[in-house]
């Protein structure tokens, strides 16, 4: 069975959620991003973004109504300026309360933790203690470095020791996540 664009895109965004709870909530930063880039105007992102897409027009009707039901929510949750979705945000609350919980509980991921651990006091630091969340420092900071080598920006090899270090934090927060919700 063929799939449409928009269709496999929406089924990769709902395999990232299954399959890596940390890689969606990234993908769903970017989607927001660029929704706040056109200004929640789905004829701009359609210009500029859909209409450039290597895609049947059916497929990028698809794709227009997921970005129209994206707005839609920014727009009821009050987030086309800045914020995340609520969904992403009870998630991180999940993957929060599962960090915590392995962290007395798994003495691998205590090892994992332990290496992420100065990163992410720093991080909090730099933050004047605004973001003091461990798995939301994480997930802003892989995501900030993302936005940084799309910019063309360098990583120092500090900060690419702080990024493998959240990585693998995420990583497995992410694994043991995955491993316990319902199939």
């Amino acid at each position: 069975m063929s799939y449409t664009f928009a269709i496999k895109r929406m089924v990769k965004t709902v395999e990232k959620k299954k399959n890596n709870i940390a890689e969606y909530i990234i993908y769903m930063y970017q989607s927001e991003d660029l929704i706040r880039t056109f200004e929640c105007d789905l004829n701009q992102i359609n210009s500029y973004v859909i209409s450039n897409i290597p895609a049947s027009d059916h497929e990028k009707k698809e794709l227009i109504l997921w970005y129209a039901s994206l707005i839609e929510t920014m727009q009821s949750e009050n987030i086309t300026k800045s914020g995340h979705l609520k969904e992403l945000k009870d998630i991180i609350s999940q993957l929060t309360e599962l960090h915590n919980s392995l962290i007395d509980t798994d003495i691998n991921y205590q090892e994992i933790a332990s290496k992420a651990e100065p990163f992410i006091k720093n991080q909090i630091k730099e933050s004047a203690n605004t973001i003091t969340n461990s798995i939301q420092v994480c997930v802003n900071a892989v995501y900030g470095f993302l936005l940084l080598k799309l910019d063309g920006k360098d990583v120092t090899n500090e900060q690419q020791k702080m990024l493998d270090a959240f990585g693998d934090l995420l990583s497995y927060v992410s694994y043991i996540y995955k491993s316990n919700i319902p199939s």
